[in-house]
């Protein structure tokens, strides 16, 4: 296995971790503070398990589209990783700039490596 090959899978067992926290927050995980802009305490309001629903399909799409940018998922064409890294770009500007510390500390530095190796990932 190449180190593309580990990069890419790397990437994906983040985005299946972040998804498993999106999960968590649907089901009632009092981590409403991580997320989402920080505003909540405790667990979300049916709204905000929504948006985390729909952060899980997104995630997953990004994995596929990453996934295909080497060959690995064929069944997307190699292009689908850019607007993937473009998401992955405007998550991260966005959980930097967050009024909610908590949320900058956890998730700005997730974020900064997972949007580094998909530029490397789709750049390579």
């Amino acid at each position: 296995m190449d180190m593309m090959a580990y990069m890419v899978y790397f990437v994906c067992v983040v985005i299946l971790g972040v998804i498993g926290f999106q999960v968590a927050l649907i089901v009632g995980a009092p981590w409403g503070r991580l997320t989402q802009g920080g505003q909540v305490d405790g667990a979300l309001p049916l709204s905000g398990r929504i948006i985390a629903a729909l952060s899980i399909a997104i995630l997953a799409a990004i994995a596929l589209a990453l996934l295909s940018a080497d060959g690995y998922w064929p069944y997307w064409p190699r292009w689908t990783a850019w607007p993937a890294v473009a998401v992955i770009f405007v998550s991260t500007v966005l959980n930097w700039i967050t009024p909610s510390v908590a949320e900058r500390k956890l998730w700005g530095p997730i974020m900064t490596v997972i949007l580094c190796l998909t530029i490397a990932i789709v750049w390579l």
